[in-house]
């Protein structure tokens, strides 16, 4: 890229709103250029807009509609982009004239496209356009044929460049440039022509070929226009002549000799590429030669089978052939045959066949041996194959394979599986490979569904391969029913269809249906009709259902393997009906006077056959005729309670509880006898006493109260007791049921008054209180275990002794001692009592002895010793 000339450029003088072109005029260059243009020698360039645009076909600069702004020095910049390389040009001024503003005027189009762009496919095409105006006139493009624009298309900001990346066939056509404004419009056309650069579909490779061969050679080419060809050899041209063919890519030589050899070229061109595709011809002249291509060595073969031994010596022409075995010639014949390649053939091969065999090859250069040896082998055969079985599930079971075949090769045994290898290495289940060197018995353990197919034992040598194929069916339980339907459904029964699953060769003999609700526990077994579901039958009847009971159903097949898998269950709810089941456990009794209170056993809800489900109370004085009827209407109601003033206490009622729901009144129960309310017990009990027993137990005792109906029933007595605290509702309770006329009460304090007092029960409540009574309880037991005991065995008897332990002030007494003594190994402790501080035991002594000593006193055993170990007596 060359510098501008310095030469000074001329002032442009136009009006405000007229169009303006500033030309670069770029120096002389090499290669492509780009264009941008600076205003007043600012470091910005212009920026294009569509008012301005700056081409990169010439480097103008075009204004469309000139501003007060624009006026200033304008230099255009040149950049070649591979050289890396920018220059300036020297500034041109731009003037506004002082004679007036310029009109508004239709676009006039400066910058068109070719009106014929050739371009390349795959490459990316560039078409400019621009107009000046007043106003300034939009740009818009489009196909001429109507055809939208491709969305690859781009446009610059000015929408004065439309680009076309990656041209292919379908962008050819005409394309517009429309350019308008309020004044009018004028359009630029152009024809955009796409072409293909040649590429080779078919090259021609490389030949080496024989005296008095053929040579054919073709080549293909791709591009548009279509190419023609034309071939050269030795970088001339190549005609046809008598031996040489040239036509459409392909060229065919006849009978080569040694100077047919040479480096030939395929040429493709067209109008706009050329191409070229090279290989050599090599012509080879030479005497028959076994090194590249032997004989082979030696061929197995068994007996009754067939071979093939090649003899394909290089030879150049091709040789003549012919084999002997030993020293006799061999001739074409039903079991021997010689073929065009020269190869030898044998068939129904004996033992007799096996030797050496010789090819003889023979062209005007030279003749040329090679010998190859035949080993001729018994036969594999498959002496016991596999066998079709029909087993049953879960059994285990042996496919036999057994051979006969030659002692010297080895033999591989391989099993197939319904046409899959069975790999034993992998420790598959089930299958096991048994056998020895001639064996390859399959065993098969604890066989499932699954295995039923096709087995195929497969018998490999070095020179044969046999097979053999057996069929196992295993049958097992049948599969679910499939398809279960409901319907239609009563309060008691529903009608179930199903089709048959898969019987697993073995036909279906029964089904059986189960069923389960929201209230069972698991399946069950349900009634039907018919009752024996058999093998072809496919609907039953469910009878003996509860009413208004969600059920889920299910059907089950078996066979004579066994029972199979349960289908997927189906659901209803029956529909509702009158209850039939009467409450039970009807009872009563108690609450206030004037009160009668019936209880029951509340019925389950699957038995209450409906909605709107509640009970019926019937009940009457015990010899009246006459019955009083409620309702409770709460499904979870266990009681009933019927307040009238002129209910005496304890009166007896007949009464019975039914039921009912939306369906109607359903069944009461028999009659049972229920006591009205009574009052509380009117009388106190008398003769109230008590007695300390220990530090923590107290004795209260009293007289029994004489009762009737209008004194009040006892069930038995209630007894109070609290320390010097005289508020009774901080005292403790406990009752006794019946005649009972004392109660011991435990957990008391030591040394401490406490004050008691009884009064009767019932279901009313209690009665009034006996007089209060005090006691003290007893000091506490002595705290402090007996110390320092010592012990000594002579002959059977153990002698102990221990000091007097002295109690506190607030203890009892000590009044003697408990020695408790047991066997190391048993659990039964015998009891010693003495008012000493010694005693002895006799005892036997066949193993240790563990001994403990406590106090006794008067409100109970005080504080126990440490447990004594003493060892048996050594015999």
């Amino acid at each position: 890229l060359e510098n501008f000339e310095t030469k000074t450029r001329s002032t442009v003088s136009v009006r405000e709103g007229q169009g303006v072109v500033l030309l670069c005029g770029p120096p002389p260059h090499h290669g492509g250029l780009s264009y941008a243009w600076i205003f007043n020698n600012n470091t910005l360039y212009v920026q294009e807009d569509s008012r301005r645009f700056v081409s990169q076909q010439t480097g103008n600069l075009y204004i469309a509609k000139v501003e007060p702004s624009d006026v200033g020095n304008y230099t255009c910049v040149v950049t070649n982009s591979k050289a890396e390389q920018s220059v300036q040009g020297p500034p041109t001024p731009l003037i506004l004239r002082s004679d007036g503003v310029m009109g508004e005027y239709e676009p006039k189009i400066e910058v068109r496209f070719p009106e014929t762009t050739y371009a390349a496919k795959g490459s990316s095409v560039k078409l400019e356009c621009f107009a000046l105006g007043n106003p300034v006139p939009s740009i818009s493009w489009k196909r001429s044929d109507g055809t939208s624009l491709m969305r690859k298309i781009k446009l610059d900001k000015t929408k004065g460049i439309l680009e076309i990346p990656d041209v292919q066939q379908e962008d050819e056509g005409s394309y517009e440039c429309i350019a308008g404004n309020i004044r009018g419009r004028n359009i630029a056309r152009g024809q955009l022509f796409v072409y293909a650069l040649l590429e080779w579909d078919k090259k021609i490779q490389n030949a080496f070929l024989s005296l008095y061969d053929s040579l054919f050679w073709e080549c293909k080419a791709k591009g548009k226009p279509s190419p023609s060809y034309s071939w050269l050899k030795n970088g001339q041209p190549l005609m046809s002549e008598e031996r040489i063919q040239i036509e459409n890519g392909t060229l065919i030589i006849t009978l080569l000799n040694m100077s047919d050899s040479g480096l030939y070229q395929c040429v493709a061109e067209n109008k706009y590429d050329t191409i070229y595709a090279s290989a050599e011809l090599r012509v080879i002249a030479a005497a028959p030669d076994f090194s590249k291509n032997p004989v082979k060595k030696m061929s197995i073969v068994q007996v009754g089978g067939e071979v093939t031994i090649g003899c394909k010596p290089s030879a150049s022409p091709r040789a003549a052939v012919k084999w002997k075995k030993g020293s006799e010639v061999l001739h074409q014949n039903k079991r021997v045959s010689l073929l065009e390649d020269g190869s030898l053939t044998l068939y129904n091969i004996t033992k007799s066949d096996a030797g050496v065999y010789t090819c003889i090859a023979t062209n005007q250069f030279g003749v040329a041996r090679n010998s190859g040896n035949l080993v001729v082998k018994e036969r594999t055969v498959i002496t016991l194959p596999p066998s079709n079985m029909d087993v049953t599930v879960g059994e285990s079971i042996v496919l036999p394979c057994q051979v006969s075949h030659d002692p010297s090769v080895d033999v591989v045994f391989t099993w197939s599986f319904n046409g899959n290898i069975i790999d034993f290495k992998r420790g598959i289940q089930h299958f096991e490979r048994i056998g020895g060197e001639s064996v390859g018995d399959l065993m098969i353990r604890n066989i499932q569904l699954h295995h039923s197919g096709k087995y195929v034992c497969i018998v490999q040598t070095t020179i044969d391969s046999q097979s053999a194929t057996g069929h196992i069916i295993v049958r097992g339980p049948p599969g679910p029913p499939e398809d279960v339907e409901v319907g239609p459904i009563s309060s008691t029964t529903a009608l179930l269809s199903w089709k048959s699953g898969i019987d697993n060769n073995s036909p279906v003999q029964f089904y059986n249906i189960q069923t389960r609700t929201p209230f069972s526990v698991g399946w069950q077994a349900v009634s039907t009709v018919p009752e024996v579901l058999n093998g072809r039958t496919h609907t039953a009847t469910v009878v003996d259902l509860s009413p208004w009971v969600e059920y889920e159903f299910r059907v089950v097949a078996s066979n004579s393997v066994g029972i199979g898998e349960p289908s997927r269950s189906a659901l209803l709810k029956t529909k509702a009906a009158i209850p039939v089941v009467a409450p039970t456990n009807i009872r009563g009794g108690g609450g206030s006077r004037s009160e009668l209170v019936i209880t029951w056993e509340p019925v389950p809800e699957e038995l209450q056959n409906g909605d709107g489900f509640g009970y019926i109370i019937m009940f009457r004085p015990l010899g009246s005729t006459t019955w009083t009827k409620a309702a409770v209407a709460s499904v979870e109601a266990s009681r009933y309670v019927y307040r009238n003033e002129s209910i005496t206490p304890l009166s007896p009622f007949e009464v019975k509880v039914g039921v009912y729901n939306n369906e109607g009144e359903g069944t009461l129960s028999s009659i049972s006898i229920v006591y009205s309310g009574e009052d509380e017990p009117q009388i106190a009990p008398a003769g109230t006493s008590v007695q300390s027993i220990s530090a923590a137990e107290v004795e209260v005792s009293w007289k029994a109260i004489a009762w009737n109906r209008h004194t009040g029933r006892v069930l038995g007595y209630e007894v109070l007791y609290w320390t010097d605290d005289p508020k009774e509702s901080t005292a403790g309770k406990v009752r006794v049921k019946g005649n009972v006329t004392a109660k011991n009460i435990t957990g008391l304090k030591a040394n401490t008054v406490y004050f008691a007092t009884v009064r009767a029960y019932n279901t009313a409540g209690t009665g009034p209180s006996s007089t209060p009574v005090n006691v003290t309880t007893k000091k506490s037991p002595p705290s402090q275990p007996p110390a320092n005991i010592a012990w000594k065995l002579t002959n059977s008897k153990i002698c102990l002794n221990w000091e007097h332990v002295k109690t506190m002030e607030n203890e009892s007494e000590v009044l003697g001692y408990k020695i408790l003594y047991r066997q190391n190994r048993q659990s039964k402790t015998h009891v010693l009592e003495t008012n000493n501080t010694s005693a002895e035991l006799l005892v036997p002594f066949e193993e240790d002895y563990l001994i403990e000593i406590r106090t006794v006193s008067d409100s109970g055993d005080g504080s126990s010793s440490e447990e004594i170990r003493i060892p048996k007596i050594s015999s």
